[in-house]
């Protein structure tokens, strides 16, 4: 905006300064956000000058809840934003906000938060407003029912199930689990999409190609069977490559529930020179490799693609295949469940003798051993 000419400066300090000044003008040098403080938050029209910046302060206010409020002092005091307490008389909205607080200090993964969080949502539009006492097996059954898949209704009680569990192990607002005596829909378990030897050393040739970070990455799942999740979590110290014909890489877990996924695999001599150059060309900071989960999915897909791999290729099934390259290998049920970090429970006991039949026909001299001894502690998928 141009400076008014000193003359028109000069005036309108005689205009301001004046005695004789007429109460039209004093009006006009008058900032009407001084006069009434309370239109900088409700205020939603047009500024009358170019220095008001009342509709941004009233844009905010519109986003979020105030944090602060005026005492009838005129001093800031913290608005009252408590959360009613969680007794058996709390409703579900109530409760899924102190098991949401409760699975993020606990550091759960996000889509399993949100996935708990949407199953709940709908049990309680299905169940209607009832406090957590009034809830039975009726109520259960009932959103079970809505759903024709087996796997929905397999996560919908998986969700209710980490419900109630808190309601009664953490929290002990309740002594009854409704869910109780419910059990998941048997889902069979898919055959596995795997790469055939040929098709391996092809996908990895053509990753090599574009470049040493999409080698590695590919590498990291087929030839080590890393999740996808997994691979996104290494970092350059999990990496030892002080013995170049003998590199090992370890998966490390912060999180004391998964610790017994931990293991020590052995790359290829070699993975080494690939490796270095990696660091040299890409210069990783704290993680490996900074990329979102979907992109991985898009990589593999890529990669496979341009090697005209006419399978629908994903970090699964690098994952499955080596698992079948394992078993052929001899590994056992209990040696696949080890070096994949599974828990020796009975749906990944089958699905890693999957492996183990895969490999049976693809004329493996091992044989299934029908009475292994089974590990004793179990831990999470």
């Amino acid at each position: 905006m141009p400076r008014p000419p000193a003359s028109i400066r000069k005036n309108r300090l005689k205009d301001v300064n004046s005695n004789n000044a007429s109460e039209e003008n004093q009006a006009q040098v008058v900032d009407p956000l001084l006069e009434n403080p309370e239109s900088q938050v409700v205020a939603t029209s047009n500024p009358p000058t170019p220095r008001r910046r009342k509709p941004k302060v009233a844009a905010l206010q519109a986003l979020q809840p105030p944090l602060f409020s005026l005492s009838n002092k005129g001093d800031l005091v913290h608005a009252n934003l408590e959360v009613p307490a969680l007794t058996s008389s709390s409703n579900l909205e109530v409760a899924r906000w102190w098991f949401r607080s409760y699975m993020e200090q606990a550091n759960r993964p996000k889509n399993t938060v949100d996935s708990y969080l949407y199953d709940l949502l709908g049990f309680e539009e299905s169940s209607g407003s009832k406090n957590l006492d009034q809830i039975n097996r009726e109520d259960i059954a009932t959103y079970l029912s809505q759903s024709k898949k087996k796997s929905t209704r397999k996560r919908r009680l998986t969700s209710l199930g980490a419900l109630f569990k808190y309601l009664i192990q953490v929290e002990k607002v309740l002594d009854r689990d409704p869910t109780d005596n419910f059990y998941a829909d048997f889902v069979q378990l898919k055959t596995p999409i795997v790469l055939d030897p040929a098709e391996q050393t092809l996908l990895l040739e053509t990753a090599n190609q574009e470049n040493v970070r999409t080698y590695l990455m590919v590498y990291f799942m087929l030839r080590l069977g890393f999740t996808r999740t997994e691979l996104l979590a290494i970092q350059p110290e999990h990496v030892n490559i002080t013995d170049h014909q003998n590199p090992k890489v370890y998966t490390y877990y912060d999180d004391q529930r998964w610790v017994k996924k931990q293991r020590e695999l052995k790359a290829e001599a070699a993975f080494t020179p690939a490796y270095q150059r990696y660091l040299v060309e890409f210069e990783p900071g704290q993680k490996l490799f900074e990329m979102l989960p979907q992109s991985v999915n898009k990589l593999v897909e890529r990669v496979a693609r341009e090697a005209g791999i006419n399978k629908k290729v994903t970090p699964q099934s690098l994952r499955d295949t080596f698992g079948v390259e394992e078993a052929k290998a001899g590994g056992n049920s209990n040696h696949l469940l080890h070096i994949l970090g599974l828990a020796p429970d009975p749906r990944n006991k089958m699905s890693v003798d999957r492996y183990v039949k895969l490999a049976l026909r693809s004329g493996s001299p091992m044989e299934i051993e029908a009475d292994e001894p089974s590990l004793q502690t179990p831990e999470p998928n």
